[in-house]
């Protein structure tokens, strides 16, 4: 039977505390609704999948020569957010570029799992979310991004990417549309 992933992206120590290194308020904002979305895919037997940005504490990153360091091992701060509830069945995997997709084996886990649908939540919408779906479409999973589970520093610039993606990368949904939407199966 094919199946559902819910990808939550990023939602770590450094971008969801006020004390972390590159905070955004809209991320703490949609915490909440992005544990209300992954309960309703658990409800519906969707795969738990946690993306934890993640740089190698002493190692070159290309990343870190252009943006503030964060997400660095050891610190904390590369930490999923604690109210955030990770369950023995689900996964964390590790990322260093935008993308969960690229350098990472989470296209080997949805096509282990059968998963052809991926439901996207998290920060940030023009980044790692962007490239996340624009990864995941072009691997041919149908992809669903809930729109007040996802947020980026400047509300224009969130609502641009999920219009571009919503026209060619998949749907945009709210998230009191999800439960329907997973009863589609």
């Amino acid at each position: 039977m094919a199946r559902t992933a819910i990808l939550v992206v990023d939602m770590v120590y450094d971008f969801t505390n006020p004390q972390g290194l590159v905070f955004y308020p809209e991320n703490q904002q949609i915490l909440p609704r992005i544990a209300q979305a992954v309960q309703t895919c658990r409800d519906h037997d969707a795969l738990v999948i946690y993306l934890q940005h993640r740089y190698r504490a002493g190692k070159f990153d290309k990343n870190l020569i252009t943006m503030r360091p964060n997400c660095i091992e050891g610190t904390g701060g590369e930490l999923l957010d604690e109210s955030l509830t990770v369950m023995p069945e689900d996964y964390v995997i590790q990322k260093r570029r935008y993308s969960a997709f690229y350098g990472t084996d989470i296209d080997l886990v949805l096509r282990e799992h059968d998963v052809k649908r991926v439901i996207v939540v998290g920060t940030k919408t023009n980044c790692c979310i962007r490239a996340t779906v624009t990864d995941a479409y072009n691997l041919d999973y149908d992809v669903v991004v809930v729109s007040d589970c996802v947020a980026t520093n400047d509300p224009v610039v969130n609502e641009v990417h999920l219009s571009d993606i919503d026209r060619y990368l998949g749907t945009v949904i709210t998230l009191d549309r999800l439960d329907a939407v997973l009863g589609e199966e």
